[in-house]
């Protein structure tokens, strides 16, 4: 995946957002604040991190994060369509410019056959786009939680930079 560490890409990522004097928000299921966490780790993360959401309910996605209840009805919490929800709920909610969802089965149970143990959901808000990705992630829950991490900043990171 990718060749930096999270500490390397929480640096990549601060040099960013301090260089467009921007901040990011978080809205975390499966990863249960890993993010924020990774992010906050790096001295001076209070000019560039402006808050996380650890919305591990559907109750809270839709009430911390305005993704709609029909949304999660239809396609479920895990579904590319919420990630993006969880994402602008958050940048919006937050006044932040970019923001980061994660929604996701890390196990070792609640998996199906559409969405096995493993399947991660991305999402990623900017002023002017929101775009999703689905990743299969192999391991235990750890692992498979810590590879989230790693994608979603290494993928911010290139949208970004694009």
């Amino acid at each position: 995946m990718s060749l930096m560490n999270a500490s390397d890409l929480t640096k990549t990522l601060a040099q960013i957002l301090l260089s467009r004097n921007w901040t990011v928000s978080l809205a975390e299921s499966c990863t249960g604040g890993l993010v924020c966490a990774t992010l906050t780790e790096l001295a001076g993360s209070s000019e560039w991190f402006e808050r996380g959401y650890i919305t591990y309910s559907n109750e809270a996605k839709t009430e911390c994060l305005d993704v709609p209840a029909k949304l999660i009805e239809s396609h479920g919490a895990v579904s590319e369509q919420v990630a993006m929800a969880m994402a602008e709920g958050a940048r919006m909610n937050s006044g932040s410019n970019v923001a980061i969802s994660i929604t996701g089965v890390a196990g070792p149970s609640g998996g199906s056959v559409e969405k096995p143990v493993g399947t991660v959901c991305f999402g990623w808000a900017t002023e002017n786009q929101v775009l999703a990705k689905t990743m299969h992630f192999d391991g235990d829950r750890q692992t498979i939680r810590q590879q989230a991490v790693e994608f979603a900043l290494t993928e911010l990171i290139a949208l970004l930079r694009s």
